[in-house]
């Protein structure tokens, strides 16, 4: 049985996780963590969430709990995930990260700490997504560079960070499809008068709004012709079964760092 302490665990990941873990044969909730200042410390994560008495209170410490964990999976912001990562660094707990928005030093904090203990990190935990993650810089590579290509990714109005990890993730595969630095070639937007299309600029746009999980769209836009390949989830429950698939993957995995293309085993097509 694979014991697992979520963080964020009001969140709409973190919730949405705990509640399909019950479904998991080989899977347990064995803690649930949040904020210090939420209005449901040391409440009951069970009836907090409506699916019954769990005997699970939510903690404000993940290292009040972590010593009941075989994984930890994390969905929460920047900040606390590198705080959290720490913390299993120095429990030597694997983790799954699907929080986004790192900055260049917090992704060099967690490549130096996954040395020491198994860590999964995507942007996106979707099978779809990450099937569009090992398609994309194949087809720029193909199509070379006489297709401009823009991404537009849109999301709920609530979401924090943009552009989304997900459409950061597919910009960077994209550039290193085509031998070029997103560094120097990404746009993010456009206003004002900008000149004539640079035919190297990779775009990328984000749009807010509603109640929208998670759109993505990259555009090959070429002589005659557009190629338009889109990723829509639903609902959140396509990025609960890949954390849950990574939690199971991670479990008996070696000290690294992993994306979902290892724990799906994509790279190996």
């Amino acid at each position: 049985m694979i014991n697992v302490v979520v963080t964020g665990a009001c969140g709409r990941m973190g919730s949405a996780i705990i509640r399909h873990l019950s479904d998991q044969p080989d899977m347990k909730l064995s803690g649930a963590v949040e904020n210090p200042q939420h209005k449901n410390i040391n409440k009951d994560i069970g009836e907090i969430l409506g699916i019954g008495r769990s005997g699970i209170d939510i903690s404000p410490s993940l290292e009040k709990v972590i010593d009941r964990a075989d994984v930890v999976i994390e969905f929460v912001n920047p900040k606390t995930s590198i705080g959290h990562l720490k913390i299993a660094d120095s429990f030597k707990k694997p983790i799954v990260i699907g929080t986004t928005g790192f900055s260049e030093p917090e992704l060099t904090i967690i490549n130096n700490i996954s040395k020491n203990i198994p860590c999964v990190l995507s942007p996106n935990m979707s099978i779809g997504v990450n099937a569009l993650f090992y398609l994309a810089p194949k087809l720029a590579k193909m199509l070379g560079d006489d297709y401009n290509i823009e991404i537009i990714e849109a999301h709920h109005n609530l979401k924090k960070d943009a552009p989304s990890g997900t459409a950061l993730k597919l910009a960077e595969l994209l550039a290193d499809g085509l031998n070029r630095d997103l560094k120097e070639c990404g746009v993010y937007g456009r206003s004002g008068i900008t000149g004539a299309r640079n035919k190297n600029e990779i775009g990328i746009h984000a749009v807010r709004g509603g109640d929208i999980v998670g759109d993505h769209t990259i555009v090959f836009a070429g002589p005659g012709e557009r190629i338009e390949v889109t990723h829509r989830a639903h609902n959140r429950e396509v990025f609960v079964f890949g954390a849950i698939k990574a939690a199971r993957f991670i479990f008996n995995a070696k000290p690294g760092l992993y994306n979902m293309q290892d724990v799906l085993g994509i790279k190996k097509l």
